[in-house]
């Protein structure tokens, strides 16, 4: 490949969900609905988090963070794909397709982390509940947080640093309403089968080894659970079902996504929508609905803010 043929394509254009006007406009309306969800519920944990005294524990500044998390991993494609339902003919130059690529997987990177530092800290409450709080300090649990950022930011530089150097000369059509590796690797035009392996290994396998290793985390411990009180059992249960299920959503589908080749299925989007949009939406709902402190302090954060706007002026 002569390197002046390299990167000549400037931007790409965005198939997006649908080419139909009409599915188009009702996705719009729907998934619109899903960001104004997932923003308010996120930020909602974010708030009742750092505003009540209550919420001490290390488990809650971990939600804090999570809810964060998620709050800016929608953030990263669903504003993107609101206004390119909206255009006759979405594109992204290549810088930002890369931008797009970088702080997606940075932040995917983060979540993956952060889940991992969720069970190590359901493993010492309930292995080690006299000790618990010794142990997940305020200094502890800051370094595990600026550990995970940094693992995050490595792992997002890897994949920008291996897609950076691929030419890209034609075509210009990227099958989805987001920059991702797979469908990036497809427009290369020279021979990625090398580079699939990396990014396959690198994304799929870690996150299937990952997924896997949390599971048999969570499973050491409910069984560890059997020694408990009835009360202190059905509460570690109901923290640690909550947490498996947000594992399946968000491991699952970047499973499916990247541990396999980069080849187009029919389901593709439709993961990538569950990945990227639906999912993030979801996980604060799971932790509230199952949390008795949070439900709490939401309804406390919600009569304050009631008296605070009925209070009459002086």
């Amino acid at each position: 490949m002569n390197p002046a043929n390299l990167s000549q394509v400037t931007e790409f254009v965005l198939l997006g969900l649908s080419q139909v006007l009409e599915l188009r406009y009702l996705f719009f309306i729907v998934f619109s609905a899903v960001y104004f969800m997932t923003v308010t519920g996120n930020l909602l944990i974010v708030a009742i988090v750092t505003s009540d005294p209550r919420l001490t524990q290390p488990m809650y500044f971990l939600l804090g963070n999570l809810s964060f998390l998620d709050f800016c991993y929608s953030s990263i494609t669903a504003p993107r794909m609101l206004i390119d339902l909206l255009s006759g003919n979405p594109t992204i130059s290549f810088g930002s397709c890369l931008t797009q690529l970088f702080f997606f997987h940075f932040i995917g990177g983060i979540k993956i982390f952060l889940l991992a530092i969720m069970a190590y800290d359901r493993y010492v409450a309930i292995s080690q509940p006299l000790r618990y709080m010794l142990i997940m300090n305020r200094a502890v649990c800051g370094l595990l947080m600026a550990a995970s950022w940094t693992g995050g930011f490595i792992h997002s530089i890897v994949q920008i640093g291996l897609i950076i150097w691929l030419p890209f000369c034609g075509p210009d059509k990227l099958d989805n309403f987001y920059c991702d590796v797979p469908q990036l690797i497809k427009l290369a035009c020279t021979d990625t089968f090398v580079l699939e392996l990396l990014m396959v290994s690198n994304n799929g396998l870690v996150t299937l080894m990952g997924f896997l290793v949390l599971l048999g985390s969570y499973t050491a411990l409910l069984f560890m659970l059997r020694s408990h009180s009835q009360e202190n059992r059905q509460k570690a249960l109901s923290t640690c079902a909550s947490h498996i299920a947000v594992l399946t959503l968000i491991f699952v589908p970047s499973i499916y996504i990247y541990a396999r080749p980069f080849r187009t299925f029919p389901m593709d989007k439709v993961v990538s929508v569950l990945y990227t949009v639906v999912s993030p939406m979801l996980n604060p709902a799971i932790y509230t609905l199952r949390n008795k402190d949070v439900i709490m302090a939401m309804k406390k954060l919600w009569r304050r803010q009631k008296n605070f706007l009925g209070a009459p002026e002086r």
